[in-house]
């Protein structure tokens, strides 16, 4: 997640202080958001092997998909973003978040696709 610890005497109001037998023993600072989309897609990045512009049309949508899911959009300039991670335009990311497909039908890489779930349920 990407926080950081720090002795409780440092904490600021929005970090979480940690107590242990009445104690208070370590802060939480937590990351901002912004920070947090820049670590999801680096993860991504690690996930698939390689930079994100480099991949095809259909595995940046499953990107974006995986990204609406966890909130990436939420977070200021996040379509920006997102659309420069992925060689795209703005424009382009919005037409992935558009499309009619919903989210819970994509799959991670490496995932079987519907059509070879359906493929194999009938096999078996």
């Amino acid at each position: 997640m990407g926080g950081e610890l720090l002795p409780p005497e440092q904490a600021g109001d929005d970090d979480i202080v940690l107590a242990w037998e009445g104690r208070d023993v370590v802060a939480v600072r937590l990351p901002r958001l912004a920070e947090s989309l820049d670590r999801i897609l680096a993860g991504l990045e690690r996930t698939w092997g390689g930079p994100l512009a480099e991949l095809d049309r259909k595995a940046k949508q499953r990107v974006v998909r995986s990204l609406e899911a966890r909130g990436a959009f939420a977070v200021r300039h996040g379509v920006e973003t997102v659309a420069g991670a992925l060689g795209v335009s703005r424009f382009t990311v919005y037409n992935y978040l558009n499309r009619e497909d919903p989210p819970n039908r994509e799959n991670p890489p490496g995932g079987a696709t519907p059509s070879s779930r359906e493929s194999a349920a009938e096999d078996g």
